[in-house]
């Protein structure tokens, strides 16, 4: 069993998440969170009125007392207290699978630290260019924790780390608009460990427990935030003490990997896009495919086969066990179905949001998904954890065609256009926003580091009645 450090890497991380600035940004690190930020509420947006797992979550904490606060749940008029905005914000933005990701971390950093900053910031009036350097700071303790556990042994232990790291996340970067000192962020970490939670049981029964644990890491990092800025005791070797996060959630953590080059070298020019709203592990194996569909121009009708080649992680998550994956009930397990993604790829060429209601009980897409097989391919193995390659083998009568992708598209060595992004926003809020509304929005969200209020920015994602009964909604 590996021994807690003598060097003390949680006051590494605190030090590091109470002393940022917006000034000690590289100019391209506060751009790309910021493009990350646009991405994220853009999600959150369209789950607010599309996820199904919305309306029982506000009606639940509308009755539990959430709805009793001025803070603002993206998309939505009423008001909220701060921990329900950040849980709200939390959930919708991971309720789509759409939200960015972190290939070597095997975790979405956004979801659950953006709405915890934007909670605290709403508390404390702080500024756009306060609250991007909290977002960079929340990224940067998340995502080194992840990558400190080595993500596959923390899914095989059945644990969610886009929800245990990301409480860390969300009380860094709530704690640094909180203007926590050093020994306050040690303790806010401290009270992260006693929420810590999330478990990928949802892949067995495709639960809605998937964007809650992720918007609760979100609400408890805000109030561990809280409770530090108020002097409250939280353990003092909270991430990496005998009894600390790493020691229990990994069974051989690299302490060191944890506190690695701070503000120097910076996980979040590393963190991806999604451009089909499915797990991340299905990205690149589905460009492959839609590679090979165009360039031979192969006709659903004469598919006999397809073999999809994956790396070892990505297997257990979208491919195992095998007969349910070919027969996803709800939108939840056609996220996880490779077999499913696969077929929603050779008959529309890309998949949208709006597909899954359509294809999950098309016919012909199910029987398609029926000649569709996964394997570990060496080369996908090898290109892991630095990315989560993909590859395709379609059999036709008329002959075999193949194709590998390393590099999905959205991951930093290849990523999107200025225009691409703005499409995936504009299709996400289209529904519910005007358009003047929607360029609004955008330049707000693209200029944070100018904004003087998160409060006016969070307000242009309300929309306006017009829009609502446009869109059919009451």
């Amino acid at each position: 069993m590996t021994k807690s450090p003598e060097f003390d890497v949680t006051r590494a991380l605190a030090a590091f998440a109470a002393g940022i600035s917006h000034q000690d940004l590289p100019p391209e690190v506060s751009a790309r969170a910021r493009t990350l930020i646009l991405d994220t509420v853009g999600i959150a947006l369209r789950a607010r009125y599309d996820a199904d797992s919305t309306p029982s979550l506000l009606k639940a904490l509308t009755a539990l007392g959430y709805r009793q606060g001025t803070a603002r749940a993206i998309g939505d008029g009423d008001g909220w207290t701060a921990p329900g905005a950040a849980l709200i914000n939390g959930a919708l933005a991971h309720s789509l699978d759409f939200d960015d990701t972190h290939a070597a971390g095997s975790i979405h950093p956004s979801a659950p630290i953006v709405p915890a900053a934007l909670a605290a910031a709403e508390m404390t009036g702080a500024d756009g260019a306060t609250t991007v350097a909290a977002i960079v700071a929340g990224y940067e303790v998340q995502i080194r924790l992840s990558l400190a556990m080595t993500p596959s042994e923390h899914y095989a232990r059945g644990y969610h780390p886009t929800a245990t790291c990301g409480a860390f996340g969300a009380a860094a970067a709530a704690g640094r608009i909180l203007g926590l000192s050093v020994d306050q962020m040690v303790a806010a970490f401290g009270l992260a460990l006693s929420q810590a939670a999330g478990s990928i049981s949802f892949l067995d029964e495709g639960a809605w427990s998937k964007p809650f644990q992720v918007g609760w890491a979100a609400h408890n990092g805000l109030v561990a935030a809280r409770l530090a800025a108020e002097d409250f005791k939280g353990p003092l070797r909270g991430v990496d003490g005998p009894h600390a996060f790493l020691h229990a959630y990994s069974p051989d953590p690299d302490y060191a990997a944890a506190a690695a080059d701070l503000g120097t070298h910076w996980e979040t020019l590393a963190i991806a896009v999604k451009p089909y709203p499915s797990c991340r592990y299905s990205h690149a194996a589905m460009n492959a495919v839609a590679q090979v569909v165009a360039a031979n121009d192969i006709a659903e009708g004469e598919v006999t086969s397809i073999r999809i080649g994956l790396p070892k992680t990505g297997m257990a998550l979208v491919a195992d066990p095998h007969d349910v994956k070919i027969k996803p009930r709800s939108i939840v397990e056609g996220q996880f179905s490779m077999p499913f993604l696969t077929a929603v790829t050779v008959r529309s060429g890309a998949l949208r949001w709006d597909d899954y209601r359509a294809h999950l009980k098309d016919a012909k897409t199910l029987d398609l998904t029926t000649k569709v097989s996964c394997e570990i391919d060496p080369r996908c193995q090898a290109a892991f954890p630095a990315n989560m390659a993909g590859s395709v083998r379609i059999e036709t009568g008329r002959g075999s065609f193949e194709g590998f992708v390393e590099v999905p598209k959205g991951e930093p060595g290849n990523w999107p256009t200025e225009a691409e992004h703005r499409a995936k926003f504009d299709s996400l809020t289209g529904p519910y926003l005007s358009a003047e509304r929607r360029d609004a929005l955008a330049a707000a969200l693209l200029g944070l580091d100018r904004e003087a209020s998160i409060t006016r920015v969070l307000d242009l994602t309300r929309p306006v009645p017009a829009d609502l009964q446009a869109a059919g909604e009451d």
